[in-house]
């Protein structure tokens, strides 16, 4: 059973995982577009995302508090075996029905969370570690409206920087990262 949600979660984490298994140790205190986070930092609370929404999608609780550090032995491994869960997790349609009790959102909304973070921060650690990364575009054009109304509250909250311009020519992923405050390059 899938869902239009867990398709593009499957699409995001098939554009994010390749990255993931490129980092190289050495990298690991090297910096990344995400000011706060270093690419420790910020695979870290990748995989607290991906481990967490999976709870979400059942509606049970998730711990962010929390700050574990998930890089030893096969992490990389891991990692991809925690986004194929996130998937399998958001593949039943009950995922998407009623408020998330965390986030008092709508399901369907909290869906949108995820996504987000394995898209941007895919591109956050490619562009921290030199390497490639081009999104599913199906993913960006689903979540720039979602990302359009968030923003505000994002930024009110810390989650994003403030908006950085881009050309109005600008390709959707363009403006999905300028939402976020990033620039792309």
């Amino acid at each position: 059973m899938t869902t239009r949600i867990s398709e593009l979660m499957a699409a995001a984490a098939a554009r994010t995982v390749p990255v993931v298994r490129g980092i190289d140790d050495g990298q690991l205190s090297d910096p990344t577009p995400c000011a706060r986070f270093q690419v420790r930092d910020l695979m870290n609370h990748l995989f607290q995302v991906v481990v967490n929404f999976q709870a979400l999608a059942t509606k049970r609780e998730a711990d962010f508090d929390a700050k574990p550090d998930f890089l030893d032995g096969d992490w990389r491994g891991r990692f991809d075996d925690e986004a194929r869960k996130l998937v399998d997790a958001w593949s039943d349609p009950a995922a998407l029905e009623g408020t998330s009790p965390r986030f008092g959102l709508p399901q369907a909304a909290v869906s949108n969370l995820v996504l987000v973070d394995l898209t941007v921060h895919g591109w956050d650690l490619a562009q921290g570690t030199g390497q490639a990364y081009a999104p599913s575009p199906e993913v960006v054009a689903a979540v720039i409206p979602f990302t359009e109304q968030m923003a505000p509250l994002g930024r009110e909250r810390g989650a994003f920087a403030e908006m950085t311009d881009f050309p109005p020519d600008a390709d959707d992923f363009a403006r999905l990262l300028a939402l976020t405050g990033r620039q792309a390059t």
